[in-house]
């Protein structure tokens, strides 16, 4: 079963936050789920834990343990879903090569685009070594509405080989913060704001899906 694994050395690129809003839409549809929390600041694992939804989840921080683990859990669940670590790190590697699918959330700014350039290039190096696997999407993530620097990151990606670029932008939204606090995800809640991020998220994991 497909393992997909959220990856960026950058902090603060939502990674975590769309790893959680992936897992809730898969427990939506009735995918038998599990999340895997490498990350250090267990955001994931703990807004999973608070959302009371059943859905099964472990901290993984070691890379020798997630090599161990992956395949064990790949054979018990229908989907794994990986919050990797916010470093190229030896935990992130490991996470790599066992994913099927690496999807890279990068914010719009030069900084976070150079930084996503050397998670790309991790990417491409599990390739090499996997024989294509694993598949990888790129999307940008807390755009600004109508601001230039979203339009420019929209092309960058467009230009990155052996990436595909996800159309769908997910777009900077304060319900989007709120919901860890209120212990939901967006399509928890009401209101305008939930209703366009809920789509948002939905049109991306489409994607997701499609590309596996």
């Amino acid at each position: 079963m497909p393992v997909i694994g959220f990856i960026n050395q950058k902090g603060g690129c939502g990674k975590s936050t769309a790893a959680v809003h992936y897992i809730c839409w898969l427990k939506q549809q009735g995918r038998k789920v599990f999340l895997v929390d490498s990350d250090a600041q267990r955001t994931s694992s703990q807004w999973v834990e608070s959302l009371q939804r059943d859905i099964p989840y472990k901290a993984i921080p070691e890379p020798d343990q997630i090599l161990e683990e992956l395949p064990k859990l790949m054979e018990m669940y229908e989907w794994v879903v990986v919050d990797a670590p916010a470093a190229l790190s030896e935990a992130t590697r490991a996470v790599v090569l066992w994913c099927d699918l690496a999807v890279i959330p990068c914010q719009p700014t030069g900084v976070d685009l150079s930084s996503a350039s050397d998670t790309v290039r991790l990417v491409r190096q599990a390739q090499a070594i996997r024989k294509g696997q694993p598949k990888a999407l790129m999307f940008i993530s807390r755009a600004i509405q109508g601001t230039r620097l979203k339009g420019e990151a929209v092309q960058f990606l467009q230009q990155i080989p052996d990436v595909t670029p996800v159309p769908q932008v997910i777009h900077q939204r304060q319900i989007v913060a709120d919901a860890y606090g209120q212990a939901s995800s967006v399509f928890d809640l009401s209101g305008k704001a939930a209703k366009e991020a809920s789509e948002e998220y939905d049109s991306l994991f489409k994607v997701m899906e499609s590309a596996l």
